[in-house]
């Protein structure tokens, strides 16, 4: 897998909700202010972030958490939120769903075009998509097949983002505007991928604090694709839910791990240029203030994980399992010795440990925000879960970013036995769409 905690490269999953984007909310063991930490750190940062680009979006960090624990206006201090008042705005300079507070549920899907269909379906498909979207992100019914399935509902944190797939640009006509970004990904070792499972022309991320208003907003899209796209493959996913510990926690993995401690945050030094397309010499003018994704679906062997003594898991990944602390010393947060040695000379973190393989310092600094989701899909016939982890990786160039560190992990990460890589994509995630407007204008309109 490519990086599990500490790469801020890899294997993705929330982290404390005091410091890291993507990760485990801000929301104490009721949910403490949740709804009004998403709107007032999106509303804030997304104001700032013409000027000042590190801040954007930066909602589950440290403005979150001061969101949190201020409560409703009013209110006082601790004072609770429903959890499904949460509200994320679809509009912005990024896409929603990427800076964002983890959700508990996830739906990832890919779409191809139908044949015939083309540059000015697609567009109509997307302004679609685009307002139902921002109209479900508000708690409100969407434009089109509305099924009622959400309507007690309130928003949830819904958040819905859009992709393009390389074979997309081929389909509408505009091979031209393919950024050499969305180059294939080299094949890596022990890959076992099925292509049924993975690309596709259109990818969509549906995340919600509530498994119907998740699966509403899935249902509306692929109605509203009828006739244009079919779905080409869907996966869902969960995590921790609001309220579910007695305190913000990094949330674990379904190997028991402590996973997303060091995924970067916007205060890092040069998060945006990892992340994002800058504005000015980074690709296509059309993928300003855009992203691209890396998703990759990831079974755990966790029979073969359970059978190890968990002083051997810790060695594996680095880490103590009990509280997310490295090996070398400290608590969770505590940056990893990696020279640091034990009392018979042998390396506290051993060589082929996890954090130590994914270490950016390792890796030439190469660093991409992590968001994934744990899944169960039931039993394969030798009776082993089909489980693991939904894996997303936004980042500004996947070739920089990703695949190095990839493939350093395929080839000498302790962690990359217990795991099968069965799924890939690769997508274009365009910058956020302003009101009226919808996700891919500048591409799709002359």
């Amino acid at each position: 897998m490519s990086g599990r905690q500490d790469a801020g490269t890899d294997r993705p999953g929330p982290g404390t909700a005091a410091d890291r984007p993507g990760t485990a909310r801000a929301d104490g063991a009721a949910g403490a202010g949740a709804g009004r930490a998403r709107t007032l750190g999106r509303r804030r940062l997304l104001g700032a972030a013409g000027a000042a680009g590190l801040a954007v979006g930066a909602a589950g960090g440290v403005l979150g958490r001061a969101a949190a624990e201020e409560g409703p206006a009013g209110a006082g201090p601790g004072a609770a939120a429903a959890p499904g008042a949460a509200r994320v705005p679809f509009h912005g300079v990024h896409q929603a769903g990427i800076l964002q507070v983890q959700q508990a549920r996830v739906h990832l899907a890919a779409f191809d075009l139908a044949d015939g269909a083309g540059r000015t379906q697609a567009a109509a498909l997307m302004r679609r998509w685009s307002e139902s979207a921002a109209r479900m992100a508000e708690g409100r019914p969407a434009a089109e097949h509305e099924n009622q399935v959400a309507l007690d509902a309130g928003p949830c944190a819904l958040t819905v983002t859009f992709g393009f797939g390389a074979s997309f640009f081929d389909r509408v006509g505009l091979a031209r505007a393919r950024p050499a970004a969305l180059d294939p990904l080299p094949p890596f070792p022990g890959d076992a991928l099925d292509r049924s499972r993975g690309g596709g022309d259109l990818w969509v991320q549906i995340g919600a604090d509530d498994a119907l208003v998740a699966f509403h907003a899935l249902r509306m899209l692929q109605q509203q694709a009828a006739g244009t796209a079919r779905v080409r493959w869907q996966m869902s996913g969960f995590s921790r839910s609001p309220g579910a510990t007695a305190r913000p926690m990094t949330t674990r993995n379904l190997m028991g791990q402590v996973d997303g401690t060091n995924n970067p945050r916007p205060s890092d030094p040069g998060f945006e240029e990892k992340v994002f397309v800058p504005r000015r010499g980074g690709g296509p003018a059309w993928m300003a203030g855009g992203t691209y994704a890396v998703f990759r679906r990831i079974r755990m062997l966790l029979d073969n994980w359970e059978n190890l003594p968990v002083d051997r898991q810790e060695r594996v990944v680095g880490r103590r399992k009990s509280d997310g602390a490295p090996l070398s010393g400290g608590t969770e947060t505590t940056p990893v010795d990696l020279g640091r040695q034990n009392p018979d000379g042998t390396l506290a973190v051993p060589a082929d440990a996890h954090v130590r393989v994914a270490a950016p310092s390792a890796n030439g600094g190469a660093a991409m925000l992590r968001r994934g989701f744990s899944y169960h899909d039931g039993f394969l016939p030798d009776g082993s879960p089909d489980a693991g982890l939904l894996f997303v990786a936004f980042q500004s160039d996947p070739l920089t970013g990703f695949v190095p560190v990839q493939r350093k992990l395929a080839r000498a990460d302790s962690l990359s036995r217990f795991l099968r890589h069965e799924a890939s994509g690769l997508y274009a995630v365009p910058g956020g769409a302003a009101p009226g407007g919808y996700v891919g204008q500048a591409l799709l309109e002359p």
